[in-house]
């Protein structure tokens, strides 16, 4: 009993959260449907499950004298202030009502809950750790396959089970132009499946890395073909510029670790001169529809009153004044959708400014201090394809945060933060290079 209780149980709900998380948007509108009075209710089934876990994983370390072991770790300590300090703030400036400090908490702290709990749980038991790369796999293929196949099902497809205005849009387009129609794959929005796309892309190409020199067999090649065209396929229907930034900045840290330490000073030299000349060559194309279109999403005859770019500007305006004047935040829930349920809604386009701007500065503090501790422990510790996976892709999701709040989706977050801590943990992995820890 005590097994299933402290070990089983804890891990089918963190792996059933780590593969639901990726079908959650389609299952959760569905049900929606089926059940519409418990539409909101179950939107918080993954909350829900991170605190049974933390609690059994609390008892369970309390009832084996284990505390001294997490006691000292640097990466719980800063979960643990990140989430003090939301529940003090809770207390600093009270939400409007409840549902706005409930949506508010469960935006801010979800995924640097679940990534302890992974974290705490792979401490203990650390033969799991080829079952959450196994089910992150598997999560992956089902959004990269179900966005290539988006390509030629009828683009309202997801309509049958629900997908609506008073839901989630089955697909949207470009400034409101039917020629660029964005896909959602599985997940709750283009911008979300572009960032997901990041994640999936760097996993293969390292993975790729890791296979140098070794002899692959024709399935092993076909699979890393068709998985490789498929992520980059769901990072090109998103249509998200923020994610094609993120996915380039990705690359180019998988090819720095692989290449970057042995190559002449040649070499480098005639690498910049390509990136120049592809900069060039973007430049040249400026004026071009599909330019206007895809990348600087602004095409004056498709009838969109405001486009993207001015709203960017305009909502990182209001953010940036709001940082100056408010070192302490405005408090929990404040913006982003949780700020729908109350009377002063405001959406933020970047992760750091929506942080600034709910916890303040201590908060935006404590949290670049977190992610900067992960990304320096996964630099440290040994390369291995899943930690390079994760480092590359975290570099870039860093990136798409100045231009949106990327870890507010749960499915980009939850997958990113959960292979984080089973990255730091470590494993059995082939090395993808020959680096050294210091």
């Amino acid at each position: 009993m005590k097994r299933f209780l402290f070990e089983r149980l804890p891990a089918w709900l963190l792996l059933g959260i780590f593969l639901l998380i990726v079908v959650y948007a389609p299952l959760t509108v569905w049900l929606g449907t089926v059940f519409p009075g418990m539409a909101v209710a179950l939107k918080a089934w993954k909350e829900v499950l991170i605190g049974v876990v933390l609690i059994l994983l609390l008892v369970q370390v309390l009832h084996r004298r284990q505390m001294s072991r997490f006691s000292s770790d640097p990466f719980l300590w800063l979960v643990l202030a990140y989430t003090v300090l939301h529940l003090m703030m809770l207390g600093i400036y009270p939400p409007e009502n409840a549902q706005v400090a409930i949506s508010g908490l469960m935006i801010d702290l979800r995924y640097v809950l679940f990534a302890a709990a992974v974290y705490v749980f792979l401490r203990l038991y650390p033969s799991y750790r080829r079952r959450f790369v196994t089910v992150g796999i598997i999560g992956a293929c089902v959004v990269v396959g179900f966005a290539t196949l988006e390509l030629v099902l009828p683009k309202d497809t997801l309509s049958a089970i629900g997908y609506g205005n008073s839901t989630i849009q089955p697909y949207l387009t470009v400034d409101k132009n039917p020629d660029f129609i964005r896909f959602n794959s599985t997940l709750r929005g283009p911008n979300p499946l572009g960032a997901y796309a990041i994640i999936a892309l760097a996993g293969v190409v390292a993975w790729t890395i890791g296979k140098r020199g070794q002899r692959l067999s024709n399935r092993q090649k076909a699979l890393i073909g068709v998985f490789t065209l498929a992520s980059i396929i769901a990072l090109w229907v998103s249509y998200s510029r923020s994610a094609l930034i993120g996915a380039v900045i990705a690359l180019l840290v998988l090819g720095y670790a692989a290449f970057g330490h042995s190559l002449t000073r040649r070499q480098w030299l005639v690498g910049l001169g390509a990136l120049l000349v592809i900069g060039l060559g973007i430049f040249s194309v400026r004026n071009t529809t599909f330019f206007q279109n895809v990348i600087l999403h602004d095409n004056l005859a498709t009838g969109s009153s405001v486009d993207s770019n001015s709203a960017h500007v305009a909502s990182l305006n209001e953010a940036s004044q709001a940082f100056a004047v408010q070192p302490l935040g405005a408090g929990i829930g404040s913006t982003g959708s949780a700020s729908q349920f109350g009377t002063h809604p405001m959406i933020i386009e970047n992760q750091y400014l929506m942080i600034a701007h709910e916890a303040g500065w201590m908060g935006l503090g404590l949290f670049l201090t977190l992610l900067g501790f992960t990304m320096y422990r996964l630099i440290r510790m040994p390369w291995t394809w899943l930690s390079l996976t994760v480092l590359a892709s975290g570099m870039g999701l860093t990136v798409v945060g100045l231009l949106l709040p990327v870890w507010a989706d749960d499915t980009v977050s939850i997958v990113w933060w959960g292979l984080a801590a089973v990255a730091l943990i470590g494993g059995n992995y082939e090395r993808t290079t020959n680096k050294k820890t210091a």
